[in-house]
């Protein structure tokens, strides 16, 4: 095992247990990248999955929790870890049964049972990139909204908090709507709620994309084999806050919502909020929206983005990278950018976890990183 930097996040240890279609496996780790490759079907998208968990969420597929017990195990499934994080040595456990009676899983911290995943962004940033991503910018503007508010979490873990409540009182009002109910004092507080967390969640959006925007614009495609990107935010609330302060959108946020109340009747839904916002997303030296480029730029655009977005990280947490969780990266990727993202990586000092089914694919990192063949849920190290 060889000497790790003094300022990285990494996982030393990682035990799984009936997750998925591991029965029983024990890694033991160093700091470098981990390679991960093997037959499609083998289980190394279910060990990025299991990683994922060990950050605030519901983890990069967004499963069901029984849906990762293994198949024919009675009881559930736990995954631990060891990890040097910026505060030391951290255990963090978490699993889940099949006889809770919540559709939470279990958090440990250190061996303490812990409320909620939201304790674990304090030691664990991790950001991910899956082939179901690939059509982020071709997509719905649901499916750039909750991309850029996992960005977000990784950032600020109150943000989720804060997400959760503006949801809870959108969800209550809509019930009013849908039962047609009129009484201006039943709407009040709710829209209120909405208000003063709605305009939060714009705030946030705003500034995480304006920091975004310094690190994957111009000044940085000299040195990144990824093309530079043009970003902006396009919703009522995020378009107010350009030019007023958070407590006069607040005021007129709530307006809308009271205004559009027979609107929204109609509709049984709420029509004007954060929930409506779409990121967007542009290929900077095409001067082209991402979503009429071909396939390949796009995947280059967003592997930019998240590389931006793991260089945030770094730089806002006492200079620790985050886990990079990249499955099926390099599979389209020619060789000249198959070797950029490793150096991308190498730079920010990256523990990335990456899978791919030829190992000829990563061989230029040769000892940079840990190389493990995975099969029929069994890990072996390759050479």
């Amino acid at each position: 095992m060889t000497e790790a930097a003094p300022h990285r996040l990494w996982i030393e240890r990682l035990r799984l247990s009936d997750f998925r279609n591991y029965a029983s496996l024990s890694l033991d780790l160093d700091h470098r990248p981990v390679v991960l490759t093997g037959p499609n079907g083998a289980g190394k998208t279910n060990l990025l999955e299991a990683v994922s968990l060990l950050a605030p969420g519901r983890g990069l597929g967004r499963a069901p929790f029984t849906d990762m017990i293994r198949r024919g195990a009675g009881g559930g499934w736990a995954v631990n870890a060891r990890l040097n994080c910026l505060d030391g040595l951290v255990e963090i456990g978490t699993g889940f049964t099949g006889s809770q009676e919540t559709a939470a899983r279990t958090v440990r911290l250190n061996g303490e049972p812990v409320r909620g995943t939201a304790v674990l962004g304090e030691h664990v940033r991790a950001v991910w990139l899956t082939p179901s991503m690939d059509g982020l910018f071709a997509g719905s503007p649901g499916e750039r909204r909750r991309f850029l508010d996992r960005l977000i979490q990784s950032l600020d873990p109150g943000y989720r908090r804060c997400a959760g409540h503006f949801e809870r009182a959108m969800r209550q009002r809509n019930k009013l709507l849908e039962t047609g109910e009129t009484a201006t004092a039943l709407y009040a507080g709710l829209e209120m709620q909405m208000a003063e967390t709605g305009v939060a969640m714009a705030a946030a959006r705003l500034d995480t994309v304006t920091r975004l925007k310094a690190l994957a614009g111009p000044k940085e495609s000299g040195e990144s084999p990824f093309p530079w990107a043009t970003l902006a935010l396009e919703g009522l609330l995020e378009q107010r806050l350009e030019n007023a302060a958070a407590v006069d959108v607040e005021d007129v946020y709530r307006e809308v919502l009271a205004a559009g109340r027979n609107r929204d009747r109609a509709a049984r839904r709420t029509l004007d909020g954060p929930h409506r916002s779409d990121l967007v997303v542009g290929h900077g030296p095409k001067a082209a929206p991402a979503r009429s480029c071909s396939t390949g730029e796009q995947k280059a655009l967003l592997i930019g983005l998240v590389i931006a977005h793991a260089r945030l990280i770094k730089q806002q947490h006492g200079d620790h990278a985050p886990l990079i969780l990249l499955d099926e990266i390099v599979a389209h990727l020619d060789e000249a950018r198959r070797e950029g993202l490793f150096g991308e990586i190498e730079r920010l000092g990256a523990q990335a976890w990456m899978t791919g089914t030829d190992a000829a694919h990563f061989a230029v990192l040769g000892e940079k990183a840990q190389h493990l063949g995975i099969e029929k849920g069994g890990v072996s190290p390759q050479i």
